[in-house]
């Protein structure tokens, strides 16, 4: 696996590979990998005939009180890892190289609706961040087909509506969560969590599931999702976490579920110690 920090590098490798006719698969991330990501990039070789990752840790994603200086920077078991899944070129840029002139000159990328609420609302900015990134680092990479995680799935909608309305020539993957035997979602973040909140973290996936079982019982003319919402988010807050939300939504356009949707998502993020936890299911209602 080749390794290359520059814009040139990159560019050069990708004109070769273009020139060779090859098709051209990406896997972004911001390193600190575990069988979640990797699982990325195991789908994106099934679809291209040269895997790009990337480990960049977007600053512009980060907002005033989260702390970018204590997000886990691990490259070194990051490279090995994507080299034994049979990664072809690693992109790892610094944020000069992304954003030469500094995040207040830099233009941005705003996708509307979609990115607003959830996640969106609890931390400001960050979907401006994400979109921008992305955005650039597809255009850096030029890729056929891209791999996004589900566990993020406020996020995965964001990319691919951005994709849609920019008309960018990409196929988004959307990639189904991988978690651990708790139920957890595979995560950086829970390697902030300590033994006791390891125990309680899969409470949240517990009342999410509970509360799809409540929506496929209830009476589909006169479902109270809000209500059902506030019952989960209780029992999540009883075991000791604190719910950040918890909300049922149509599984595309992320607005608040109605009783005449099919196709949900139920979206949730809780605060466990220092984590700060998202999970998410899509189901069909019967």
């Amino acid at each position: 696996m080749k390794t290359v920090s520059s814009i040139e590098a990159l560019r050069e490798q990708i004109t070769q590979w273009r020139q060779a006719g090859l098709k051209i698969g990406f896997v972004p991330t911001m390193g600190n990998l575990h069988a979640g990501h990797i699982s990325l990039v195991t789908e994106a070789k099934k679809h291209a005939d040269k895997v790009v990752a990337s480990i960049f840790v977007n600053p512009m994603q980060f907002g005033a009180n989260e702390d970018i200086a204590s997000y886990p920077r691990t490259l070194a078991d990051d490279r090995e890892k994507l080299m034994a899944e049979g990664t072809d070129l690693l992109f790892t840029p610094t944020p000069e190289i992304i954003y030469p002139k500094g995040l207040d000159k830099q233009s941005f990328v705003e996708v509307p609706n979609v990115s607003e609420g959830y996640c969106g609302e609890s931390r400001p900015g960050h979907f401006r961040g994400v979109s921008t990134v992305v955005c650039k680092l597809f255009n850096l990479v030029q890729p056929d087909i891209a791999c996004f995680g589900l566990k993020d799935y406020q996020q995965v909608q964001v990319i691919q509506t951005m994709v849609e309305d920019l008309s960018m020539p990409i196929d988004i993957i959307p990639v189904e969560t991988k978690r651990e035997d708790s139920g957890l979602a595979m995560s950086s973040r829970n390697n902030y969590l300590t033994t006791e909140e390891k125990a309680i973290a899969p409470t949240l996936n517990q009342q999410m599931r509970w509360l799809v079982d409540q929506i496929k019982q209830a009476d589909r003319e006169d479902t109270d999702f809000i209500g059902l919402a506030r019952q989960a988010a209780r029992k999540i807050d009883e075991s000791g976490m604190k719910t950040d939300y918890i909300h049922v939504c149509h599984a595309r356009t992320l607005n608040p579920a109605s009783d005449d949707d099919s196709n949900l998502v139920i979206l949730a993020a809780a605060h466990c110690g220092k984590a700060r936890l998202i999970d998410n299911i899509q189901f069909t209602r019967p």
